[in-house]
């Protein structure tokens, strides 16, 4: 345990943590995970992207054209 514990102080950092999960319940564990993935990404303050006016054009006619089958 002592081994498990120093392997993990010393690779983990702030910018690359490491979360101890419980993994007897895979329910829980995914929520965790899951949970730990939005947080991580709400984090890096991502953008929308922008797509340009001829490919939400493009976009139209596609979807229009596979609601029409």
């Amino acid at each position: 345990m002592a081994a498990y514990e120093e392997a993990l102080t010393a690779t983990s950092t702030a910018w690359a943590p490491w979360y101890v999960v419980p993994a007897d319940h895979k329910y829980t564990l995914r929520a965790l995970v899951g949970g730990i993935v939005v947080h991580a990404i709400d984090e890096m303050d991502l953008p929308a992207p922008q797509v340009a006016p001829d490919d939400l054009e493009a976009l139209a006619r596609a979807k229009k054209e596979l609601l029409a089958e």
